[in-house]
């Protein structure tokens, strides 16, 4: 009877195990199923135990049977849930999760692991004289739809402020959207088919990963240095895998805070030019920079990058407006698929942006909060220090401290503890395709003045090297024991 039992679960196992890949896209209607000798080898399973579960399968109409072919998979496509499409993760290092309690958290909970300023830090003062003087002018249209490529101003405005960073584009190179993830996803939604590599840096913005598991695309990381990718690793990657576009930051990294050499950004625009590869540079974070790190566009011209970005970090969240910048024969082809999927985008937000961003109190605005970034940068570093958390580098610039916690503690379970007190971080592997940045954690130094923050980090380090001391302490009595009755 216990045989049958262990026997029936096997096959149950198998059965689950196809589901889920049919659920997570990895197998499709027609799609050729591993034969039952591969299953049986791939799972330690017995042949006949394969065979059951195949069969139960055909009854249900979930596969079928090709006399001299094998079997296929007859269940309709399964609707797309991004939770089942890539690798299962616990929750505090899941992308999706880590979204959506950034933006549900209550708003009495301390959130230093999110990627955004204070409320309080933001332009509100610009952003309300924006509105006063739109509402000033009759001629203003609060109905009527944008032009194909967005309202002309604020692109003519964007290309100007290019030339900061050393790069020459036209008005005609600019695609406003809604966002900078929705620049992304017109730019995957150009590039890419379902299975495509893309290249991305490990560790990396983890919302780069969720979009592009909603894509289907296989995801690649790219070893980070202090100076921008591992150069040997990236030539490898672009033969091992022939990818389809490398997706990065420019300017002030997300997690890390670092900044690209000139040196690293040469080389990788040679290996880009030598493989063909397409560059998307998302540059949301450059009104924190001190001085202009190097751009890829500006080595290249926009041959072969296309760049992204939005103001969502420095004016406001809540004007959903974002941009794509390329060469003009792909921005009409992205205008062609900004209308198949969205008509256009809201004049209303682009006009504010504009108004904003035109005015002079915005720079001296950038000009205030860059120096409080620095301030708020070396008390954090400072505070981190004297609890045992060591900064990867200290960055010239930005909002974020990328920093290693003591004795290999696991970030994941120092973020899972301080949830249960209101405090929000963000644990290394989230950013982490490879799953290898787990004694790291992300800190926002504008987020970080509550005492509370580093009382509860304090607590749940202490709590969590407790937990791992005991579990190494019960791994080595188990070792001991099986070594004794070996011997015995």
């Amino acid at each position: 009877m216990v045989a049958a039992t262990r026997e029936a679960t096997r096959v149950e196992q198998i059965m689950t195990l196809v589901r889920e890949r049919i659920e997570g896209r990895v197998l499709s209607p027609g799609a050729r199923l591993t034969s039952v000798r591969a299953m049986a080898e791939a799972t330690g399973f017995s042949k006949s135990t394969v065979v059951e579960a195949y069969a139960r399968l055909v009854a249900e109409r979930v596969i079928r049977s090709r006399a001299g072919s094998g079997f296929f998979i007859e269940a309709p496509l399964a609707p797309l849930s991004l939770e089942r499409v890539g690798p299962r993760l616990d929750r505090e290092i899941d992308p999706l999760w880590m979204l959506r309690q950034s933006l549900t958290v209550g708003t009495t909970a301390l959130k230093p692991g999110c990627g955004w300023l204070p409320d309080e830090w933001m332009p509100a003062e610009l952003l309300r004289k924006g509105l006063r003087s739109m509402a000033r002018v009759r001629r203003t249209s609060v109905t009527g739809y944008a032009p194909p490529l967005g309202w002309e101003p604020l692109r003519r405005l964007l290309a100007r402020r290019l030339k900061d960073q050393g790069i020459d584009a036209s008005p005609d190179q600019v695609l406003l959207t809604d966002s900078g993830t929705h620049a992304i996803d017109l730019v995957c939604r150009f590039l890419i088919e379902p299975g495509d590599v893309v290249l991305v840096d490990d560790p990396s913005y983890f919302n780069f990963h969720a979009l592009l598991r909603a894509h289907r695309a296989r995801i690649v990381g790219i070893p980070f240095t202090s100076r921008g990718p591992d150069v040997t690793a990236f030539a490898q990657a672009l033969v091992e895998h022939r990818p389809r576009f490398y997706l990065m930051n420019s300017a002030i990294h997300n997690p890390t805070g670092a900044t690209l050499s000139a040196a690293v950004a040469h080389r990788i625009m040679m290996l880009a030019v030598a493989h063909d590869l397409v560059i998307v540079e998302d540059d949301i974070f450059a009104d924190f920079e001190m001085e202009p790190a190097p751009r890829l566009a500006a080595f290249d011209g926009f041959d072969r990058v296309i760049r992204v970005g939005s103001f969502s970090k420095s004016v406001s969240s809540s004007i959903r407006c974002g941009h794509v910048i390329a060469k003009p024969e792909w921005i009409a082809a992205l205008s062609d698929l900004r209308i198949a999927t969205g008509m256009s985008g809201s004049p209303l937000t682009a006009r504010l942006l504009h108004e904003v961003l035109a005015n002079a109190g915005f720079r001296r605005h950038m000009d205030q909060i860059r120096a409080r970034l620095q301030e708020k940068m070396a008390r954090t570093t400072k505070r981190l220090k004297a609890i045992g958390v060591m900064p990867w580098i200290e960055p010239a610039g930005g909002i974020f401290l990328w920093c290693t916690l003591p004795d290999a503690i696991d970030t994941a379970e120092v973020a899972r503890r301080a949830l249960a007190d209101d405090v929000l971080f963000a644990p290394g592997n989230v950013f982490s395709v490879a799953q290898s940045a787990g004694n790291f954690m992300r800190f926002n130094v504008a987020m970080m003045e509550d005492p509370k923050i580093l009382r509860v980090l304090e607590s749940a380090m202490t709590e969590s090297s407790m937990t791992k001391s005991s579990m190494t302490e019960s791994a080595s009595a188990r070792a001991l024991a099986r070594t004794a009755i070996g011997t015995w």
